[in-house]
């Protein structure tokens, strides 16, 4: 199986805009990925906001939706368990579990995120998607390192 990874923020809808989001190293962590899923809510948010022609052009990339949707060439359309799909991927290999919470959930109760990277900046939204949904179980992880970039505080945190 692959090592599952997250990185991301709370909330899609402010991260493009707040001071500091160009200074976070995604650069740096993009480089050590492999492949990419997410929910097709996410993806639509990350194609009308990231202002990218192609999303995530050099990667295996995958997107989870009940319903035939159009996608980029570079995406494939998965209507299958993200579960299953990610302990089928080579263990030699990342996948960045791009969000959202629905996507997400079943990864977090199999156990399956072994990294996690929050970013998290000091606004109140009042509403949105939230990135955690409830769970069936507890699981405790490992501050690795917090930093500061502009307004973002980053978390670092491993299994």
């Amino acid at each position: 199986m692959a090592r599952a990874v997250f990185y991301g923020a709370i909330s899609l809808d402010w991260l493009y805009q707040q001071e500091g989001g160009e200074l976070v190293p995604y650069d740096a962590f993009y480089q050590t990925v492999d492949y990419t899923i997410m929910g097709r809510r996410t993806y639509d948010a990350v194609k009308r906001d990231a202002e990218l022609d192609v999303i995530y052009p050099e990667k295996e990339n995958f997107i989870f939706s009940h319903s035939a949707i159009e996608v980029d060439e570079n995406m494939q359309v998965v209507n299958g368990d993200p579960v299953e799909f990610i302990e089928k991927l080579p263990s030699d290999k990342t996948v960045w579990v791009v969000g959202g919470g629905a996507l997400l959930r079943p990864a977090i109760e199999a156990g399956l995120i072994d990294e996690w990277w929050i970013q998290i900046v000091p606004i109140l939204l009042g509403e949105g998607v939230p990135l955690f949904l409830p769970q069936t179980n507890q699981q405790k992880f490992q501050l690795v390192e917090t930093e500061q970039f502009g307004q973002f505080a980053q978390i670092h945190l491993k299994k």
